[in-house]
């Protein structure tokens, strides 16, 4: 089973294109992005948005054709979530420090199950990793 998008041509393009859709969503749901693709050694968190009430929301947008293996959101295993986490301690140990005391966080993933998109609000904890 591959990480997120296939490895096939074109689809870093597929998954920004999901990733983009993913942000409209949440937008529409009144999220304001904060930052796209943050990266540190280990880890890659795909959306960072911030709810009204200023909680920060690690967003990870993932997509499957098909629901074999349980789907897109069952794609996020121990690992990934491990690797989520660790570039959202990063990004707030870099940019968020600077800034005062550290906001809520929650960690949402947005799922594309055959086309049909689904929002997983709170999908699991750093404590839990």
């Amino acid at each position: 089973m591959r990480d997120n998008f296939s490895t096939q041509p074109g689809s870093k393009l597929v998954g920004a294109a999901f990733e983009a859709h993913a942000q409209e969503f949440l937008q529409r749901q009144r999220l304001r992005l904060v930052a796209r693709n943050v990266s540190c050694r280990g880890g890659e968190i795909d959306l960072v948005m911030r709810e009204r009430d200023g909680a920060l929301v690690f967003v990870e947008v993932r997509a499957r054709a098909q629901r074999k293996y349980g789907g897109a959101a069952a794609s996020i295993g121990w690992q990934k979530r491990q690797r989520i986490v660790r570039a959202a301690q990063h990004y707030l140990a870099t940019q968020v420090s600077q800034q005062g005391a550290q906001p809520a966080c929650r960690f949402d993933v947005i799922a594309f199950e055959a086309g049909r998109l689904v929002w997983l609000r709170d999908a699991f904890r750093a404590d839990e990793v």
